[in-house]
């Protein structure tokens, strides 16, 4: 199976069974909230993605591969831990770059919103 399946597949089913084994173990992951480096806190990441938000959704709206970077552009939604469970949308897209292995050794999103919209999502009634 090619790599850009592999993620999509990821995707239709993010938070749960991801793949970790198609990124390098020293991966770089980088978004407006996070920033650090090593696949052990990718996989914490999304476990505290997964114990926090409720019904988390990652829609992919497309996906290609140029040279060594493949691009996604994506929504992801969910139900903030707040009593009155906000629903919080954040539009964006990704680059993950792929060494000669096949791994991904980048994975940095970009969010079409800033931090502040976020919070504001919160507090929409």
């Amino acid at each position: 199976m090619n790599l850009i399946e592999v993620v999509k597949q990821d995707y239709s089913r993010f938070p749960q069974a991801q793949s970790y084994e198609i990124y390098a173990s020293d991966v770089f992951f980088k978004d407006p909230v996070y920033e650090f480096r090593g696949i052990d806190k990718y996989q914490k990441m999304i476990g505290f993605i997964t114990y926090w938000f409720s019904n988390l959704k990652l829609e992919l709206h497309d996906i290609h591969q140029k040279d060594a970077i493949i691009h996604t552009q994506w929504t992801m939604s969910w139900n903030a831990p707040l009593p009155w469970q906000p629903r919080i949308s954040v539009t964006g897209r990704s680059e993950l770059e792929v060494n000669a292995e096949g791994l991904i050794i980048s994975h940095i999103d970009y969010w079409q919103c800033s931090r502040l919209d976020v919070v504001k999502q919160h507090f929409k009634f």
